[in-house]
C-alpha cells in the first residue's frame, strides 16, 4: 500500500526540531511537508496515526545480516523483517560475512538483491583489508564504485598501524568512513567477559577496557596525522567516552555509537543469566561505571548513534560454554523501546532519543535525504505505540535467531507501521514480505 498522508500523529523530528501534532504528506516515495491537523483528507491512502508517535524512519548504521554463507542465521530477508518490525528503514551491513564483503562483486550482488526484496535500504559496508586478514588492503575505491557505504573489519580490529595508515589515506580521498573495532587483541588475549571482580569471581578470563581505549587512542592519532573520517563502533568504555570526547573538543572528525545492551546491561548480567551465551558479546558488558559514562556521552553529544550491532547466531554457536559460545546479540526489534526507557528514566529528552536513531545516524554517514521529515527527502517513516506494553519473545519475533539478552523484558511503547519510500512494508505485526 502507497501512502499519501499520515494523519494527526504527535511529530517528532529533531532535525527541524519539530515535536508537535500534524498531518505528514508524502508523494512519489518523497516528504512533501507538514501541515496542521485536519488537513488530510479521509481516503484509502490515508494512515491515521492519532495517539502516536511518527517519527523519521530509524538508521541503524551497524547489522549483521549474515549473507553470503551463513544464512543459516539470517540472511537479507529476515534480517530486513526484523529492521522494519523494528521501525528501522536503513541499515549499515558489516562485512564479516562469509566469505567477506571485500570485492566490488560481492558489494553489488547485496545491494541488487536487498533492492528486490525492497523493505529497507541495505547499505553495504565494504572490508578494510582483503578477507579481514588486516594483511593487505582490499580495493576500497573499486568497492566504492559498486556502492559501498563506508568501510569497516568489524569483528576484527586492524591491528597493523601501517595498512590503517593507507585505509585513511584512500577512504579520505573517497570521502567515505572507517568504522572501526577498537579492541587491542594482545590485551583481550582470549578473554571472554570484562576483566574485574565478577570475571574473577565466575573464573572466566577477562578482557580489560584498556583493550578498547588503548586502540581508540592509537588511531585518533593516526587519523588525525594522516587524514580521514574515523568512527568508533559499539563503543563501551568510560575511556573511551574521554577520548572521544577530548577529539572533538579539538574539532576532529570523529564520531561513535552505543549500542542498547551497553546501556542496560552490567557484566553481572552473565552470572545473573547463569552464564548464557546471550549475555556475551563483544566488546563485552562493562561494569555500571561504564554505562554511567556512555548515558553521558548520549546527552552532551559525544555520542552520536544507537546502533544494534545486531548480530544473530544459531543454537549451536550459543548453546556452549560460556567461554567457548559465539559473541553476539540481536537487537532490531527492541532498540527503540529499550531506548525510550531512557527517556522515561530521565537520561534524555525524547528528541534526543529519537535523534540518536535518525538525524543522528544519518550525519555520522554523511546523508542528507534521510533522518528527517524536510520536503524532498525519503518518505521513509516509523509510526510508534507509546502506550502498547509488551514482553520481549524471541520465538516470535522476525529474526532467525534469538540470541537477545532482553528475552522476558516488559517494554513499554512498540513500533505499529513501518514506511519505506512511501509504502507500507510493515504493518501490526505483519512485514509485506
Amino acid at each position: 500500500m502507497m501512502v499519501r498522508w499520515i494523519a494527526g500523529g504527535r511529530v517528532i523530528d529533531p532535525d527541524q526540531d519539530v515535536d508537535r501534532l500534524a498531518d505528514l504528506e508524502l508523494a512519489d516515495g518523497k516528504v512533501v511537508g507538514l501541515h496542521p491537523v485536519g488537513t488530510a483528507p479521509s481516503q484509502e491512502d490515508t494512515l491515521d496515526a492519532s495517539g502516536r508517535w511518527v517519527m523519521p524512519g530509524m538508521i541503524d548504521i551497524h547489522v549483521h545480516f549474515r549473507e553470503p554463507g551463513q544464512e543459516y542465521k539470517e540472511d537479507l530477508l529476515t534480517g530486513a523483517r526484523a529492521a522494519v518490525a523494528g521501525g528501522v528503514t536503513t541499515v549499515v551491513c558489516m562485512p564479516n560475512t562469509m566469505p567477506a564483503i571485500d570485492k566490488r562483486e560481492v558489494v553489488g550482488l547485496l545491494r541488487r538483491r536487498a533492492a528486490q526484496i525492497g523493505l529497507c535500504d541495505v547499505q553495504v559496508c565494504g572490508a578494510i583489508s582483503r578477507g579481514l586478514k588486516g594483511e593487505e588492503l582490499a580495493d576500497l575505491g573499486e568497492m566504492a564504485l559498486a556502492g559501498a557505504a563506508c568501510f569497516s573489519d568489524d569483528g576484527h580490529a586492524v591491528m597493523n598501524a601501517g595498512l590503517l595508515r593507507r585505509a585513511f589515506e584512500y577512504a579520505s580521498d573517497l570521502d567515505l568512513m572507517l568504522m572501526l573495532h577498537e579492541e587491542e587483541m594482545d590485551l583481550s588475549n582470549g578473554g571472554s567477559m570484562h576483566e574485574g571482580a565478577v570475571s574473577s569471581r565466575a573464573g572466566l578470563r577477562g578482557i580489560p577496557s584498556a583493550s578498547e581505549s588503548a586502540l581508540i587512542a592509537r588511531d585518533l592519532e593516526i587519523a588525525h596525522e594522516f587524514g580521514g573520517r574515523m568512527h568508533v563502533c559499539h563503543m563501551s568504555t568510560k575511556r573511551g567516552v574521554e577520548l572521544v570526547r577530548a577529539a572533538k573538543a579539538r574539532g576532529w572528525p570523529i564520531s561513535a555509537e552505543v549500542t542498547p545492551h551497553h546501556l542496560f546491561l552490567t557484566d553481572l548480567a552473565v552470572l545473573e543469566s547463569h552464564y548464557h551465551g546471550h549475555t556475551k558479546m563483544n566488546p563485552p558488558l562493562r561494569p555500571w561505571e561504564h554505562v554511567e559514562a556512555l548515558r553521558e556521552g548520549l546527552k552532551d553529544g559525544t555520542i552520536e548513534a544507537i546502533a544494534t550491532d545486531h548480530a544473530p547466531h544459531g543454537d549451536v554457536e550459543k548453546d556452549e560454554a560460556f567461554g567457548c559460545c559465539a559473541f553476539g546479540v540481536t537487537g532490531l526489534e527492541t532498540s527503540f523501546s529499550l531506548t525510550r526507557r531512557l527517556v522515561d528514566e530521565g537520561v534524555i529528552s525524547l528528541s534526543r532519543a529519537v535523534e540518536l536513531h535518525t538525524s543522528g545516524p544519518a550525519k555520522v554517514m554523511n546523508w542528507n535525504d534521510r533522518g528527517t521529515f524536510r520536503a524532498g527527502t525519503r518518505a521513509d517513516v516509523c509510526i510508534f505505540d507509546p502506550e502498547r506494553v509488551w514482553i520481549v519473545d524471541p520465538s516470535v519475533g522476525f529474526s532467525k535467531s534469538v540470541n537477545t539478552p532482553f528475552t522476558g523484558w516488559e517494554l513499554k511503547g512498540q513500533v505499529s507501521t513501518t514506511v519505506f519510500g512511501g509504502r507500507v512494508v510493515y504493518h501490526e505485526g505483519k512485514p509485506a514480505a
